[in-house]
């Protein structure tokens, strides 16, 4: 057995023999750079304390990952579709690992910001690559079954990464949450060059440079705009960044429809099954990830777990995520990916309608049915919409088909922590407001305490050591008047911590709620309007019967020099060939 891979995906005459141990290697590196976000949220109270971020600094430290990856994608697609997918890969392993090492180092938050900006950059390059190159490597006979694996562990990641992340921090710093990552991208990387075969494209048309750097500016400014308008106001910055994303949008778009190979063809979204597909992943990504953003916030602080007993009680999404992939396998060729789609949309509407049922009283119990629901949904809707999206495109296009799709996700889950995020910090800070209203509790401290259910629960802690220190001093006083004064004040301020505590606990819960329930308003609409739209008919109706050439097809001159030779042959679809 080779050490290194040589042989071309698109030069193979039958499939790939060890595709499944490719598609492996793929999950891998789809799950490391899923997890280095979901991870973040749980190592972020410690990474807070230690590096003493600002609340501006910890957002900035979550988003920085995301700017890059969401900018980049279609670009560095279209990059590997030209060169070579499995190098995509194999550089953005190298360039994630490296940023890994680099933000386990920092010991600012400048520092970490820029690592996570550097992951980000590798992330980009992973992504579509890893679509792509399944693509490439798959006939399409199983490339839907693959797809749904790799949406399986999309959805394993989410809940996975608190869980590896709180694992970590039992007995070690944040920093081990960076560095866990670089075994993995190591493996990934090594196995790639044994397992995964070399892709590109059959033609050699050079990339529209300047569509690309148009959609990195487009896409970077809209999602820095998502990001700074909801969080830190609509300042200049956040104006800015709109004008330039709506002015670079309506030029990426004029200049795509002009060129002669654009790198996107824009009217792909005439097609209503392709469109439609798009829309369903960024509705069902605001959803997900604005209710996760959330409920791993409610889980740590309202109901006290750790950061790996979080982790291990969103499992019950994960495990959910693979039932409703089966699922999807199954139901999906046979009834059509509208039904499928509809249904898991329908579904997590359904799972955020349960959560305005959340309440200062509710406990974990209230969160399962909400979790295993949302899961079965991600299980159901994605991997159909994945597999059209990638369908739609031809055999050269497919890491630009694969940016496509993952640029969907990204800008619908910015848009969900950045939408649903500051429904739920308005609506917390107006509950916590109307709970403490005729208190004696001084302004400044609530105004602290409505920066975050975080610092609700510090401001209510700072309280309770107060009423402590007044109790110490009043055991050891000698006055017994003094004494009496000091256990009065220590007992009032116990009481004031005990009720802050209650007050910050039911406002946050009272706000997860009411942005379940925007939430669900928001996915419900979306859900009658992608039933409507998408079109009827199985995903096997749907496909595509012939695509670009590639290299593997015969020339024509190759055609022409068999024809002399009086051999006739049938001119055989590319997806029949290319694995």
């Amino acid at each position: 057995m080779r050490l290194v891979l040589t042989e071309p995906a698109e030069r193979m005459d039958r499939p790939y023999a060890r595709r499944w141990w490719a598609l492996l290697v793929l999950c891998l590196s789809l799950l490391i750079i899923v997890m280095a976000n979901t991870a973040l949220t749980v190592a972020a109270p410690e990474m807070t304390r230690d590096l003493g971020l600002s609340s501006a600094d910890l957002q900035w430290v979550i988003d920085a990952y995301t700017v890059p990856y969401a900018a980049l994608m279609l670009l560095l697609g279209a990059i590997g579709d030209k060169y070579s997918r499995r190098g995509a890969l194999v550089l953005g392993l190298v360039v994630f690992g490296g940023g890994a090492v680099f933000g386990s180092l920092a010991d600012s938050a400048a520092t970490v910001i820029a690592a996570r900006a550097v992951m980000g950059v590798g992330a980009a390059l992973i992504m579509p690559a890893t679509l792509s190159l399944l693509a490439a490597t798959f006939p399409r006979a199983e490339r839907a079954k693959a797809i749904t694996l790799w949406t399986a562990t999309a959805g394993l990641a989410i809940a996975a990464g608190p869980v590896v992340a709180g694992a970590l921090l039992k007995d070690h710093g944040w920093a081990s949450t960076f560095l866990i990552n670089v075994p993995v991208a190591a493996v990934a990387l090594v196995a790639a060059f044994a397992l995964v075969p070399p892709s590109r494209a059959g033609h050699q048309d050079r990339i529209d440079y300047v569509g690309g750097l148009l959609s990195v500016l487009w896409t970077g400014s809209l999602v820095y705009m998502i990001i700074q308008g909801p969080h830190f106001g609509w300042d200049t910055k956040a104006v800015t960044a709109a004008v330039v994303a709506g002015a670079g949008l309506v030029a990426f778009v004029l200049w795509e429809l002009r060129h002669p190979r654009p790198l996107l063809d824009v009217r792909r979204f005439t097609a209503r099954r392709f469109a439609v597909a798009n829309l369903a992943v960024a509705l069902f990504f605001l959803a997900v990830f604005g209710a996760f953003y959330y409920l791993t916030q409610h889980l740590q602080f309202v109901l006290g777990y750790d950061a790996l007993a979080t982790g291990v009680r969103m499992l019950p999404l994960a495990g959910a995520v693979f039932v409703g992939s089966a699922l999807t396998g199954y139901l999906t060729p046979r009834v059509g990916m509208k039904w499928t789609v509809s249904a898991g949309m329908a579904g997590g509407t359904a799972a955020l309608a349960l959560l305005t049922r959340v309440d200062g009283t509710s406990s974990y119990g209230d969160f399962v049915a909400p979790l295993i629901i949302l899961g079965l949904a991600i299980g159901l809707a994605l991997s159909p919409c994945t597999d059209a999206i990638m369908g739609s495109f031809p055999e050269s296009e497919l890491g630009v088909g694969g940016a496509v799709n993952d640029t969907s996700l990204e800008l619908g889950g910015s848009l969900g922590i950045a939408i649903l995020g500051s429904l739920l910090s308005t609506a917390y800070s107006g509950r916590l407001s109307d709970a403490v209203a005729g208190s004696k509790l001084p302004a400044s401290a609530l105004a602290t305490a409505q920066d975050s259910v975080g610092a609700g629960y510090a401001v209510a802690q700072g309280i309770g050591a107060k009423a402590r220190q007044l109790a110490a001093q009043a055991a050891h006083a000698t006055d017994p008047h003094q004494a009496a004064q000091l256990k009065a004040q220590a007992g009032q301020l116990a009481q004031g911590a005990r009720q802050m505590k209650d007050a910050v606990g039911s406002a946050f819960a009272d706000a997860v709620a009411h942005t379940s329930l925007v939430g669900a308003v928001i996915l419900g609409v979306g859900t009658v309007a992608v039933a409507l739209l998408l079109p009827r008919g199985t995903r096997r109706d749907a496909e595509p019967t012939d695509a670009e050439p590639t290299d593997a097809e015969p020339t024509d001159a190759d055609e022409a020099a068999k024809e002399t030779k009086g051999t006739k042959e049938t001119k055989q679809p590319v997806d029949d060939r290319v694995n």
